[in-house]
């Protein structure tokens, strides 16, 4: 009896090595072209993510950290009215710590003992310390705005038939929720809002920090999805973009300083603020001169009568 129960189930246990094999023939990451390793369950295909051994799920998008970490894995050479506190990602693309979800950690370094704070889309919100930056929390980006502009055209779009085609192929593409999405149109530029607060996604919703990594992607025609490239069409034309600029706004207002100015806007504020002191100095001793000048002639005048009397 219990050799046949072993040989019972080493024959289930090929059976399902046999099943594994085959089900890793064909199967491929549709919406991360950055993966490897892919293997099939069920109709869900499953892949490790360039550069960690993070599985993903390649029904849904990738988080943006560890496509991060995998383009940068990959250029190492291996294979595999704007809101006040709305502020540009200049730092660009660096090689991010993810935790074991595949989320950004709070705290960042770039492995030369320079540290900073990140929000939930990545993005440094602190200014650069050392190691010794403490960063408690990952603050959650519940506000991207995403500018750009069409090329030139005689006529504008239809902003009802943009704003209703923008919002539907974000659906199809990226399967963010169409209450997410929000567009304005003032011809031939573009804005598109995404907002998404903690209490607004669920476990199974996509993250709006990831769907706009993947927006700019295409709009850079560096696609991250495998299967075909973004398409809008506004009334039968193709919607052509450029020029994305992208803006973050947090839950917390960022903790940047001076030192976060860059070089030409420090230079600016100098030249208005020297201006305003020169002109304040020029209107005093113009008074002043002028003043001067008055009170001499009064007592010009009043001296007029004086030699009449003599």
């Amino acid at each position: 009896m219990e050799v046949p129960r072993r040989a019972a189930l080493l024959l289930t246990a090929l059976a399902v090595l046999a099943a594994t094999v085959r089900s890793q023939d064909g199967c491929a990451c549709e919406k991360n072209k950055r993966t490897l390793n892919c293997v099939k369950y069920g109709d869900t295909c499953q892949c490790k993510s360039y550069g960690t051994n993070i599985t993903v799920d390649c029904s849904t998008l990738t988080s943006k950290c560890l496509l991060m970490k995998a383009e940068m894995y990959a250029r190492s050479g291996r294979r595999y009215e704007r809101p006040v506190n709305a502020y540009i990602d200049n730092d660009g693309i660096y090689n991010p710590e993810c935790d074991r979800d595949g989320n950004f950690k709070a705290k960042q370094c770039n492995g030369t003992s320079t540290c900073w704070c990140v929000n939930s889309a990545g993005v440094r919100r602190t200014e650069k310390g050392d190691e010794n930056l403490r960063c408690s929390e990952v603050v959650r980006t519940s506000w991207i705005i995403m500018e750009m502009k069409h090329p030139e055209r005689d006529a504008p779009f239809s902003k009802d038939m943009m704003e209703r085609e923008i919002r539907n192929a974000f659906f199809l593409r990226y399967r963010l929720k169409p209450d997410h999405v929000f567009v304005t149109y003032e011809n031939p530029a573009i804005i598109i809002d995404l907002k998404q607060n903690a209490s607004e996604k669920s476990g199974s919703d996509v993250d709006i920090a990831d769907v706009a990594y993947y927006f700019e992607k295409d709009v850079k025609e560096d696609p991250l999805i495998t299967t075909d490239r973004l398409g809008i069409n506004v009334g039968g034309e193709p919607l052509q973009l450029k020029d994305a600029v992208i803006y973050y706004v947090d839950e917390k207002a960022p903790e940047f300083s001076m030192k976060h100015l860059t070089a030409g806007v420090i230079a600016v504020i100098v030249v208005v603020v020297l201006a305003i002191v020169v002109g304040i100095l020029v209107l005093f001793f113009t008074r002043r001169k002028r003043g001067k000048y008055e009170k001499a002639e009064v007592k010009e005048l009043n001296e007029i009568p004086r030699e009449r009397n003599a």
